[in-house]
């Protein structure tokens, strides 16, 4: 069960960062560590696009337990920008932190 979590967490944040024109870009860096308590992850890719990510298992009580997950991600748009999203997935759901997504 919390292989399949970590997998969706990681699935999600693939899926959230955008499609390079570059098809050719090559993975620069990848480290990764998957234990039974937690796991993290980090790479970087030649086209800039940069990930971060850890993952800890947390007790809420009796017989339940999650991963809290805490990461960010980085990428060139069109634009030239560089965007990062920080972010934070527990308890009280994902939430985002980036200067370009609207404030609550």
């Amino acid at each position: 069960m919390k292989f399949m979590i970590a997998f969706a967490v990681v699935l999600g944040v693939a899926l959230a960062v955008p499609v390079s024109e570059d098809k050719d870009a090559q993975v620069l860096k990848f480290d990764n560590d998957v234990g039974s308590e937690g796991y993290s992850f980090e790479y970087d890719t030649s086209n800039g696009i940069k990930a971060q990510e850890s993952g800890q298992l947390k007790s809420f009580g009796d017989d339940v337990s999650a991963v809290v997950v805490k990461g960010s991600y980085s990428f060139t748009a069109a634009d030239g920008q560089v965007y990062t999203v920080n972010y934070v997935a527990d308890e009280n759901g994902f939430q985002p932190e980036a200067a370009h997504l609207p404030q609550a």
